[in-house]
């Protein structure tokens, strides 16, 4: 454990802590999962809201504005993504005070509390059989959005973007000679461009599923799962074992073919996953075939590794999706892409646990009781599970230093010394100084890296303090 407080690396801790924040994207290695609403039978937000809390899931996606929903994960810690539904893009490219007004009536109200970190606005936009929407549309509909933003000052906390299909590719292989259809190229420049100068991600949602599904003869069923140790290669050498890292570098060559030079774009995964039912044609869509990918998936996201052409940079990813949707429109199998029912019920096991998280790292699906989660007039700060380590390393470096915490406990030796992590040791120190200082949510803020939790996150002879 660190405790060099007063410089780190030649810069003062809270300029740090800022730099490090400037980009809520970066250095992350948490789980997103998209959150779809098409059901009749779906938890109340709030309900979900609370157990996502008691999983790994750091980030959540939507597909709109629910006020209801960013209402339930307000004081959370869990970021969210909202969306400018495909029907209301033209309206929000009309003009700088549409843009305003949209803002101001949809997300307005539920800052900071709801924190809210990016706007999708359309999902496959460009791709879509409306043959109605406008594409320049689209990109004014961004350029707008970022405007309202920078006017109030949430240019850095809040990004724009939008999500495609690969289908806004010419061809994905090989990757390396990969480009966007011709039609979008214009669009595609502007889109891109828009993306590098104000450091927002390039969201794609890929789905090897569908491309297994497709083209069986052609595609290795392990290699779509994400797990196939002969490999595929590329004509410039790179090596892929599975389709997902191949599309990722597809989207990247296409991106850089555009000429943009060293204003390199980060690639987002919006949206991937595999059903467990299908149409009876779809003979992968099986639950077996869901848990394997979803599981790598999990494990891919949480990996922070990059891809063959870029081994360094790491790629977010959002789970698709959290429930089956009963009411969602095409084949069996979009109706069955959800780890669980509709009712709350688990599809599949996946594990979805996470070490001090406030359920104490309980496996539980949404419609299971949870054992030893005594909620009453105590409250405990611990860190997020994917806050950046190092701005945990700061916030403990600080905690132990100039906050005062005696933190003998965590030291070699003490009774909370193991697990020897930064952020098991930063949840000890985040607590003391949070009940030292009297339990404001304001002393458990740590500029965003930590969270309350009714749910006790003593351990062993470890004992976290409380009034």
């Amino acid at each position: 454990m660190a405790l060099s407080y007063l410089i780190k690396n030649g810069i003062a801790l809270p300029a740090l802590i800022f730099l490090l924040l400037l980009n809520p994207f970066s250095g992350v290695s948490g789980v997103g999962i998209n959150y779809g609403t098409l059901g009749n039978n779906l938890p109340s937000p709030k309900r979900v809201a609370q157990l996502l809390q008691s999983t790994l899931i750091d980030k959540v996606k939507i597909y709109d504005t629910n006020p209801d929903i960013l209402e339930a994960f307000s004081n959370t810690g869990i970021d969210l993504i909202v969306a400018v539904e495909n029907y209301l893009v033209s309206n929000v490219s009309s003009s700088a005070s549409a843009a305003d007004e949209w803002f101001s009536t949809r997300i307005v109200p539920f800052i900071p509390a709801t924190s809210v970190i990016a706007i999708a606005v359309g999902n496959e936009y460009l791709t879509t059989d409306d043959d109605k929407l406008d594409h320049n549309a689209l990109v004014k509909a961004m350029q707008n959005l970022h405007q309202v933003l920078l006017s109030r000052g949430l240019d850095r906390k809040i990004k724009v973007t939008t999500p495609h299909s690969m289908a806004v590719l010419a061809s994905s292989f090989p990757p390396s000679a990969s480009t966007f259809a011709t039609t979008l190229l214009p669009t595609m420049t502007a889109i891109v461009g828009f993306l590098a100068d104000t450091g927002s991600p390039f969201m794609v949602n890929a789905y090897p599923y569908f491309a297994y599904r497709d083209n069986p003869a052609m595609v290795n069923l392990e290699y779509a799962l994400l797990d196939n140790s002969t490999g595929v290669r590329d004509p410039k050498g790179y090596m892929y074992t599975n389709m997902l890292d191949a599309q990722i570098d597809a989207v990247r060559s296409a991106a850089a073919a555009l000429g943009f030079g060293n204003r390199s774009v980060e690639i987002t995964v919006s949206e991937s996953g595999w059903p467990s039912k299908g149409d009876a044609g779809e003979t992968a869509a099986a639950p077996d075939n869901a848990k394997t990918y979803i599981t790598r998936l999990i494990e891919r996201a949480q990996s922070n590794k990059g891809t063959p052409m870029k081994p360094r940079d790491s790629v977010e990813i959002f789970v698709f999706a959290l429930f089956n949707e009963n009411k969602k429109q095409g084949g069996v199998s979009e109706r069955n892409f959800g780890i669980f029912n509709s009712d709350g019920s688990k599809v599949y096991d996946v594990d979805l646990s996470c070490k001090f998280c406030s359920s104490n790292g309980n496996k539980m699906g949404f419609g299971e009781k949870v054992s030893g989660m005594a909620r009453g007039p105590s409250v405990w700060c611990v860190a997020k599970p994917h806050a950046d380590e190092k701005v945990v390393q700061a916030v403990l470096d600080f905690c132990c230093g100039p906050g005062g915490v005696d933190c003998r406990e965590i030291y070699e030796k003490g009774d909370c010394f193991e697990p020897d992590k930064v952020h098991a040791h930063a949840s000890y120190a985040m607590n003391a100084y949070y009940q030292m200082h009297g339990r404001n949510y304001w002393n458990c803020d740590f500029k965003g890296t930590g969270l309350v939790t009714f749910s006790d996150p003593s351990y062993g002879k470890c004992s976290y303090s409380q009034q």
